[in-house]
């Protein structure tokens, strides 16, 4: 039993370090494009958001409280609980940085789609603006000639 908490607490730790690195890496770019769309003060709650989110979803993904509850109850009747061997223990830890990146790159995907989708909107306007006041400035022109 110590070595399931052993493990539990090993599997968290590894998940916050994973997400705080993935974090390290996109917060700047991710302030980048938040600024870009959201140009507003609002946007450095955004990022925050997303910083939250990055680790809730990084831990709850690479700590998979289901996956190791097999250490501790039997998950059939007849079955015996599952053993912490040394091998064991290097599946855990390389499943819980895959799950942790994994389930960090799919909150990312959907936040780039969605960002993607705001930004091509946003340059809409200002093209669509940006050719008014061309037009508008070259109409001034002509009715001062």
């Amino acid at each position: 039993m110590p070595m399931f908490f052993t493990l539990l607490f090993v599997t968290f730790a590894l998940s916050v370090l994973v997400s705080f690195m993935v974090v390290q890496i996109f917060k700047s770019p991710l302030g980048e494009i938040f600024k870009r769309i959201i140009q507003d003060a609002i946007s450095m709650a955004w990022q925050k958001y997303i910083i939250f989110a990055t680790y809730v979803v990084g831990i709850s993904g690479g700590v998979r409280i289901y996956d190791l509850e097999r250490y501790i109850t039997a998950r059939h009747k007849d079955a015996e609980i599952l053993e912490l061997t040394s091998e064991r223990w290097t599946i855990e830890i390389y499943r819980t940085i895959i799950e942790t990146l994994q389930s960090i790159a799919w909150m990312y995907l959907i936040v780039f789609i969605f960002t993607l989708i705001a930004y091509v909107i946003v340059r809409g306007f200002e093209l669509k603006n940006s050719h008014k006041a061309v037009t508008h400035h070259s109409d001034d022109k002509h009715d001062g000639q």
